[in-house]
């Protein structure tokens, strides 16, 4: 199996995010990769997709993946269904974040239990 076909689930995942101006090359058997993601919670996505198949060190692949908006964690648009507490638990494993995400959206947010598809909200840094 080729390098590139080890991380070929890291590309795919790519190709999902969108992430633009994206390259791959392979040198000297390690697999060259980046490009630039919209948010800091897709650049951590693809992280988490190289260290589940090459392990926490991984010595044949590099990564170069730059943010376009480190403003922000993330812009979630709201599912039916969704509450803040499950956006919260989402992106930062605890539901109780879902009072940081409401304030970060005090200006298209008057009351935390409202929320409604296809709001886009931020999803700030923590």
């Amino acid at each position: 199996m080729s390098i590139k076909q080890k991380y070929q689930p890291v590309l795919d995942l790519g190709l999902k995010l969108n992430v633009k101006d994206g390259y791959v090359e392979e040198e000297n058997n390690v697999l060259k990769i980046g490009g630039t993601t919209k948010t800091q919670y897709e650049k951590n996505l693809l992280w988490d997709k190289i260290k589940e198949i090459g392990g926490e060190f991984a010595s044949d692949i590099q990564a170069d993946i730059k943010v376009t908006d480190a403003s922000v964690y993330h812009r979630h648009v709201v599912q039916k269904g969704e509450t803040l507490g499950k956006i919260a638990k989402h992106y930062y494993k605890d539901a109780m974040k879902y009072k940081e995400i409401f304030e970060a959206n005090r200006d298209v947010l008057k009351n935390p239990d409202l929320i409604h598809p296809d709001q886009e909200l931020v999803i700030p840094n923590l």
